[in-house]
This record gives structure tokens, C-alpha cells and sequence, in this order.
């Protein structure tokens, strides 16, 4: 009997599309899922006439599959894996490969790597962007762990994965252990800021220009021909367009966001490792604000705010809306990129920042043009600290920042909620800054809790601590530097 080039664990629609792409790609695969009627349903409907095993039980997947053995797990994140791996291991023999393709945390990939190595197998955890249609016809896919499983897999992933123009799979090792799933998280912490970013042009333009979804779909399918060209602009513009008994039916949605965390993931990452993620993260903290529905209506009816008076050009603050969208987007990459570069360092982890962001080109949910100019900028300099400083990126924020501080400013005015958009203007104002205010705040901490500081007129690194009162002592406390 024929044996199947790998198996799939996990048949809900990811898992089907993913085994379904992969056979029509010309690989076998052998599929399981732990509810066995799924397996039969899938045989006899979507994947009925095609070359798919179906399986029964573990045993029977193992015995199923080529050597050295490929299983890809496409089940919930967390326990759930790991029991599956724990059913692994006994099952296969040494350099057969353990696959993770769901949202895992990095951290449980890093530890999985490890276990599933010390039983002489290999592991790769591998991010898979572009939802239910990516993993049909084409997703991007960010693999890491054991870098020699690469050349066992490298060929069905890539047959798999979305390409771009030049016919380049979205598709390349990233690195060591955890690496594949940490850039996914980050590629989802994008996500969550771009996300954002769109809803506020939205809520802008409906709440404070008073345009209706109409003329609304039209603005986003003209900036999805320019710079702004990306798969989230493309479907806001077909999601303001879509109607229900001849009325939009985005405005019948609850607006109650939900999240699956791997936004929060990439927050708390940005802080273990002393990074200010924070657009990305007033994205976060915009869906947990949204969640509170029932609270918010109710303070509406106690809050005041400003009565909402718009008295600009349309066109020109359009405008100006593009370009602050555009720019705070370049704001939410930069600082992505910047959590990627600390934590390769913290983590040993060598990564290709311009072919993450070839990766990220198609297949995936923050696929744009705007990508390219990233590669660009990591060809020109592999080792800049900051996107915001290649040259390209300097210029565009030469040209937008002016637009992004008059939608900043005109939202205030008028109570509009915009937290993305503040955030990219705040972060740029800080970064660019040569001083900042924290001489005073490092003064306050020696004052109350004795916490030291460094001098201008000093060399770096030599710290200090003053008796504020004449009351305290000269003992220092340690120094905590995030």
C-alpha cells in the first residue's frame, strides 16, 4: 500500500483546507482527529476521490505515513498539544517530525522543542497566516524549532504556501525553537494594530465627517489602488459595500470585539523585554474597552464630551485620514520589528527581518505592498535599530506626520476615540525626542524609594544617589533597567 509524504491531526476547517491544499499540490496525507466521525465525514465529502487516507486512530496514522514520519498538529493551542505529542512519541521512531501549526505560545514551543528532541525526535512549531481561504489556496507559513526537519518539510510547505509575484513562496525557516510561532505572534500583534487603525478611519469618517457605508466603500477601494494596498483595506471596502434587505449590515453588528490572545501575547512580550509596543497594544486594550458594552452605554448617559462640529474640507482631511492612516501603520511595523530584533538577541534567535517580511507579502491577513519596503530597508542596512530610520520610511514620515497630527488633534477636539492613531503619533514624538522628561521621574524614584540615577555632566553607567530630605540614609536600592 502506497504511503501518505505526511499526516494531519485536527480536521476542523484549517486542518481540512491545509490537507486539502496539500493534496492538490501532489503529496498524499493521511488525516486523523480525535473525533473519528470527522475523519469519516471528510473522507466521504471533501476529500472523497482524492489522494487522503483516512485514519482511525494514532497507530494507524503512524503506519500510514513515509520515514521519516511528518505529523502536523492543527489542534487547540495549549493541553491539547501537548497530549498529542505525549500520544506521539512512543508511536515514532528517531528523526521522525512533530508539527505544530496552530496560534501556540512561543514559550510552549520552546519547551516542546526541547522534550520532543531529548526523545530523539524533531519539532517545529510553524505560524500559518491567512485564515479559512489562506490555508485553501495558498497561506503564508513561519516554521521554527528543529532546523534539521527544515529540508524534510521545506517542500511541501513551500509547494503550499502562498507565492508573490516572482513566484517566491511565503515561506522560509525563521529560526531556532520557538522562533516560527514568537513571529507569528508579532505578525498577529500587526495584525491587531492594523485592525484598529481601519476601525478609527471608519469611525472617523462616519461619527465625525458623517459619511454614510456607501461613500465609505468608496474611499477604501480608492486607497486600496494606492500605497494603503493591502488584503485588510481590500475587505473593509467589500464589508462597507455588503447589504442586508438594501441596508449595510456592518451597522447591525454589535460592536463587542473578541480576541484569541495572541495579541495580548505579543503586549506582554513587549514588556519582558523592554519595548514600547504601543499601538499595538492600545489595539488590545481597544477590544477589551469594546467588550465592555453594557458599562459604556451606561456611561454615555452620565459622561459629557464635546458636541461633535466638523468644519474641514472633506477632501483635504480625507486625505490627511490617508496619510495618517498610512503613516501610523509604518509606526505599528517599526515597533514590530523592534520587539522581533530584542528578542532574537534575548532568545539567540537568527532572524531574517527582510524575508519575515517577504513572508508576510502574501498569503497572510497583513499581506500588503507596503512589505516590499521593508525587505528594501533590511537589504540597504540588515542591522537598523528602527524602520522609522531608513530612509524611505523617513521620508514617508516627513510627508505624513503634519496629516497625522491634524487627525489627532480634530478627534480630540471633538471626542473621538482614537488610541491607534494617538499612539503612532506619541511613539514618533518620543522616539525623535533627545530629551525627555525622565530625569525627573528617576528623580523621584531616588527620592521615595532610594532607586539611584545617572548624571549628564557623568560618564554612563555610574549611578547616583541623593538624601532628597536630609532624613534618609546613603544606602542605595538595586536597579531595575526593563
Amino acid at each position: 500500500m502506497k504511503k501518505a509524504d505526511i499526516g494531519l491531526i485536527g480536521l476542523a476547517v484549517m486542518g481540512e483546507n491545509l490537507v486539502l491544499n496539500m493534496e492538490s499540490k501532489g503529496f498524499a496525507v493521511a488525516v486523523y482527529n480525535r473525533t473519528v466521525e470527522k475523519v469519516e465525514k471528510f473522507v466521504q465529502t471533501r476529500a472523497k476521490g482524492k489522494n487522503i487516507i483516512g485514519c482511525y486512530s494514532l497507530p494507524e496514522l503512524v503506519a500510514n505515513l513515509k520515514k521519516p514520519r511528518k505529523v502536523m498538529l492543527m489542534v487547540k493551542a495549549g493541553a491539547p498539544v501537548d497530549n498529542m505529542i505525549d500520544q506521539l512519541i512512543p508511536l515514532l521512531d528517531k528523526n521522525d517530525i512533530i508539527i505544530d501549526g496552530g496560534n501556540s505560545n512561543f514559550n510552549d514551543t520552546i519547551a516542546r522543542t526541547e522534550r520532543v528532541e531529548k526523545a530523539g525526535l524533531m519539532y517545529i512549531g510553524t505560524g500559518v497566516s491567512g485564515g479559512e481561504e489562506g490555508a485553501l489556496t495558498g497561506p503564508s507559513l513561519m516554521p521554527g524549532g528543529s532546523e534539521s526537519a527544515w529540508p524534510h518539510v521545506k517542500d511541501i510547505f513551500q509547494s503550499i504556501a502562498a507565492k508573490v509575484e516572482d513566484g517566491t513562496p511565503c515561506c522560509d525557516w525563521v529560526g531556532e525553537n520557538g522562533a516560527g510561532h514568537f513571529v507569528k505572534m508579532v505578525h498577529n500583534g500587526i495584525e491587531y494594530g492594523d485592525m484598529e487603525l481601519i476601525c478609527e478611519a471608519y469611525n472617523i469618517m462616519k461619527t465625525l465627517v458623517g459619511m454614510d457605508t456607501d461613500s465609505m466603500h468608496n474611499v477604501f477601494a480608492k486607497w486600496n489602488e494606492g500605497e494603503l494596498n493591502s488584503y485588510l483595506i481590500e475587505i473593509t471596502a467589500d464589508i462597507l459595500a455588503f447589504k442586508e434587505n438594501k441596508e449595510p449590515l456592518v451597522e447591525k453588528i454589535l460592536d463587542k470585539a473578541g480576541q484569541k490572545g495572541t495579541g495580548k501575547w505579543t503586549a506582554i512580550s513587549a514588556l519582558d523585554e523592554g519595548v514600547p509596543l504601543t499601538l499595538i497594544t492600545e489595539a488590545v486594550f481597544a477590544r477589551c474597552l469594546s467588550a465592555m458594552k453594557d458599562e459604556r452605554v451606561e456611561a454615555s448617559r452620565i459622561l459629557n464630551g464635546p458636541t461633535v462640529s466638523f468644519n474641514e474640507k472633506h477632501d483635504a482631511f480625507i486625505e490627511d485620514l490617508r496619510k495618517a492612516l498610512y503613516f501610523s501603520k509604518i509606526v505599528s511595523y517599526a515597533q514590530g520589528y523592534a520587539l522581533m530584533k530584542a528578542a532574537a538577541a534575548s532568545y539567540d534567535w537568527h532572524l531574517n527581518y527582510g524575508g519575515i517580511a517577504l513572508m508576510w507579502r502574501g498569503g497572510c491577513i497583513i499581506r500588503s505592498a507596503f512589505l516590499g519596503k521593508i525587505k528594501q530597508a533590511y537589504d540597504n542596512n540588515p542591522e537598523i535599530s528602527n524602520l522609522l530610520l531608513d530612509p524611505f520610511f523617513k521620508q514617508k514620515a516627513d510627508e505624513c506626520h503634519q496629516s497625522l497630527r491634524k487627525i489627532v488633534s480634530v478627534c480630540a477636539l471633538n471626542g473621538i476615540p482614537i488610541p491607534a492613531f494617538a499612539a503612532a503619533l506619541t511613539y514618533y514624538d518620543g522616539y525623535r525626542s533627545e530629551r525627555l522628561p525622565a530625569n525627573l521621574l528617576q528623580a523621584q524614584r531616588d527620592y521615595f524609594g532610594a532607586h539611584t540615577y545617572e548624571r549628564i555632566d557623568s560618564e554612563r553607567g555610574v549611578f547616583y544617589h541623593t538624601n532628597w530630605t536630609g532624613r534618609g540614609g546613603e544606602t542605595s536600592a538595586s536597579t531595575y533597567n526593563a
